[in-house]
């Protein structure tokens, strides 16, 4: 993988890189179609990462279609899939782990312990294999670019990052490959979770200033249509730090997650003052 991207960047070539864990759908193909128009070359990986899955996790059970994830990736104009094995990224006395900063201990980072240590190990890893010009994430896990973006900066690892926007369903629901999940009747629910973010953006637009308030707005209306489970968080916070926000003055990031059954699904919004 490495000598692919060293010698087409040899050539002037621009590299894109879109990481992944598979599963791919179309916020995936919307990543490789957008890396395909602005570079000469696109590299994407499918890796599950067991670093980053708890114990009580669904490591085990995450969705693994080769045969269907090698055809999109090929469709949507990707020059090179990397399907490293856990033992080719993690050979055995592998210990070396890189440790985020104080944002990942919030909202994700509370909900699952160590998680962001696993993902900015194996984000590293990879760039260091696939050696890129620019990194593609996807905006819905929005701590996660931040934090990737934060150790890029920190670690300055040579590549720019681009954080492209959520790809939803028709309804408003984020796509994500734990979206398989979901039962017939939790996908009709799940979709009250994007209506809920729209309430509190909507609270915003028509004067709320208050954090608590637009916060407010959002788990009135998701006990209303998604009737959670479980409301693990919704956040108003700095779209950069994922600091707290309590008064908005500027745009930022109103951000929640939920369960049905069996299944955790996040998404956010951005959210400014009128």
């Amino acid at each position: 993988m490495r000598a692919l991207s060293r010698s087409a960047r040899s050539k002037g070539e621009s590299v894109a890189f879109v990481p992944t864990m598979g599963a791919l759908h179309a916020g995936h193909v919307s990543l490789f179609e957008r890396a395909r128009a602005t570079h000469d070359r696109v590299a994407a990986s499918v890796f599950v990462n067991p670093l980053q899955f708890g114990p009580r996790e669904d490591f085990t059970r995450y969705p693994r279609p080769v045969a269907r994830d090698n055809r999109l990736s090929r469709a949507a104009g990707v020059d090179w899939l990397f399907r490293p094995s856990a033992r080719t990224l993690y050979p055995p006395g592998s210990t070396t782990r890189v440790v985020p900063g104080p944002l990942a201990s919030r909202y994700e980072g509370a909900v699952r312990p160590g998680h962001f240590t696993g993902v900015l190990t194996v984000v590293l890893k990879l760039l260091q294999i696939v050696e890129p010009d620019t990194l593609i994430l996807g905006r819905k896990d929005a701590q996660q670019a931040a934090l990737v973006g934060s150790m890029m900066r920190d670690l300055d690892v040579p590549a720019r990052l681009v954080v492209a926007p959520t790809v939803r369903e028709r309804d408003g629901l984020a796509l994500s490959s734990r979206n398989a999940y979901l039962s017939a009747q939790e996908r009709v629910r799940a979709a009250g979770l994007h209506r809920a973010l729209a309430a509190g953006r909507a609270a915003a637009r028509a004067g709320a200033r208050d954090a608590r308030r637009i916060e407010s707005a959002v788990r009135v209306t998701l006990k209303l249509i998604s009737r959670p489970d479980a409301i693990d968080y919704v956040a108003l916070v700095d779209p950069s730090t994922f600091e707290p926000v309590r008064r908005l003055r500027s745009r930022a990031l109103l951000a929640a997650a939920i369960r049905l059954g069996r299944t955790r699904i996040i998404d956010n919004v951005t959210v400014s003052p009128r």
